[in-house]
């Protein structure tokens, strides 16, 4: 897996990796857009939710912060404030979300934030030889290893999955 460019897909997540130095693979792919993007993202590409991981932007003591979990489970939000070292973690409006990242809602990514924004990534990447997440757009997954993710995001392992 190299990094890759493709043409008129460039975005500040893949300009980010890009001088990162940060190996990646771009996965276009067509879905309805209505509201489980990240189950469609994983449909449409024909990969195990387990390694689809959606961001979600939430508060955590009125903090902005990313936190990223498969598509298959839910955001624990008394987790999120506990690995935060906070007390209280609530999800931000669909506005505040695109205001503090610069992207749309189903194409938030982790890296080209319009704000630097602390990330937090459920432990079960570690699980995978390779995980999937928004590039910067919908319609657009990047794939990269855990490792790399974990790297390019400055985040940070905790339990985030609720059950």
């Amino acid at each position: 897996m190299g990094s890759c460019a493709v043409a008129g897909r460039a975005t500040p997540a893949t300009a980010a990796l890009e001088a990162a130095g940060v190996a990646y693979a771009l996965h276009p792919y067509t879905a309805p857009g209505r509201t489980a993007y990240g189950t469609e993202a994983a449909d449409a590409l024909d990969v195990d939710p387990a390694r689809m991981l959606k961001t979600l932007v939430a508060e955590v003591d009125g903090t902005p912060v990313l936190a990223m979990v498969p598509v298959a489970g839910t955001l624990d939000l008394k987790a999120l404030a506990a690995a935060r070292g906070g007390k209280r973690a609530v999800m931000a409006d669909t506005g505040a979300a695109q205001r503090l990242t610069g992207y749309v809602v189903g194409g938030i990514a982790a890296l080209g934030t319009r704000q630097p924004l602390e990330v937090v990534i459920d432990l079960s990447v570690a699980e995978h030889a390779t995980v999937y997440c928004s590039a910067g757009r919908r319609g657009l997954q990047m794939e990269l290893t855990p490792d790399d993710l974990l790297a390019a995001t400055g985040g940070e392992l905790a339990e985030l999955c609720a059950g």
